[in-house]
């Protein structure tokens, strides 16, 4: 593997220079830069960004922190961030916290110790009041704000009565939501509210059940929907409050001997891949997830020049309508 003396060698240059045209300290001509550059090309050469970092103040390496890989909003949103930070020169540093308080205090300071230009968090649990502590940028990503960080996240509360009008504009009259997890703080608890609220408004039954932290994180719902379907047998509409559990659930209703959509509707939320897998394609409520990305990370580089003065965007959500509700 070369090394920054290789290219120092093949430039004619000082290891000195090279490092100062590799880390933009002082003045460098700009033929000693294309030098450079056509001898890290020739060599193949990849300068570390985590020992360059510690040339500087903070590197060009961003730390994101997501509770899981395995549901594919967070997939989808990751490969979002990481297209975002390389069309500006930054590199993602990438954690699962699977939820855990202590863990995500450990990637802070792990992110700290590699002095990352700046945090993502997507849905965490850690305190973003401690984060500030740090003097740290950080963007609380599709995570309920708080005081301290900048938020981004679509309109939850809207999607979830969205989604409720549909199902019931569609003729139902029974209506079950599957919500986020019990005792946790969560975006999900929005879509729940404005499910309710729709549900009270138009005279609708409407009852909601909340998943455990271990079904949230290994995508397995099918104990709670055979519970679920058990106890409402009458069901004839169903809000999933993420495309991933709205999978299962047509899952669970085609198990039982009933059909999508003749007997029972399903509509999910986020707008990922998942919908249009299933069998029927699953309506959803579709996040801008790549806008919200893009939005994440411009804001993230501009804090490092002037902290924003908004402290939330809130994005709006859309109705995709397939084979599920028609």
């Amino acid at each position: 593997m070369p090394t920054i003396k290789d290219v120092a060698k093949e430039t004619g240059l000082s290891v000195g220079t090279v490092s100062r045209v590799l880390n933009n300290r002082g003045y460098i001509s700009e033929a000693t830069r294309q030098n450079v550059d056509r001898a890290m090309k020739k060599l193949n050469y990849q300068p570390n960004e985590i020992a360059r970092s510690l040339c500087k103040s903070t590197s060009s390496i961003v730390g994101v922190i997501i509770p899981t890989l395995t549901n594919p909003y967070f997939a989808e949103m990751t490969e979002h961030l990481e297209k975002a930070l390389a069309s500006n020169g930054y590199q993602i540093m990438l954690f699962t916290s699977g939820n855990s308080r202590n863990r995500e205090k450990d990637i802070v300071m792990e992110c700290r110790k590699n002095r990352v230009a700046g945090i993502i968090v997507c849905s965490g649990v850690f305190s973003t009041v401690k984060l500030a502590e740090l003097d740290i940028p950080v963007i609380a990503l599709e995570r309920l704000k708080d005081n301290t960080s900048f938020s981004i996240e679509c309109d939850n509360y809207e999607g979830g009565r969205i989604a409720t009008k549909h199902l019931i504009d569609k003729g139902c009259r029974k209506l079950v939501h599957i919500s986020g997890v019990s005792g946790k703080v969560m975006p999900a608890d929005k879509r729940k509210e404005g499910c309710m609220d729709v549900c009270q408004e138009e005279g609708v039954d409407g009852i909601s059940y909340n998943t455990t932290e271990e079904e949230y994180l290994n995508l397995d719902y099918l104990s709670l929907l055979d519970r679920i379907f058990n106890e409402n047998p009458d069901v004839d509409g169903v809000f999933a409050s993420s495309d991933a559990i709205g999978a299962e659930v047509i899952q669970c209703i085609i198990k039982k001997g009933k059909r999508v959509p003749e007997d029972v509707k399903v509509i999910g939320f986020d707008g990922t891949f998942v919908s249009k897998l299933t069998s029927p394609t699953l309506s959803t409520i579709s996040q801008p997830i790549s806008e919200m990305a893009e939005i994440a990370v411009s804001t993230l580089l501009r804090f490092s020049k002037k902290k924003p003065t908004t402290t939330n965007i809130k994005v709006g959500v859309e109705l995709i309508e397939r084979d599920s509700t028609r």
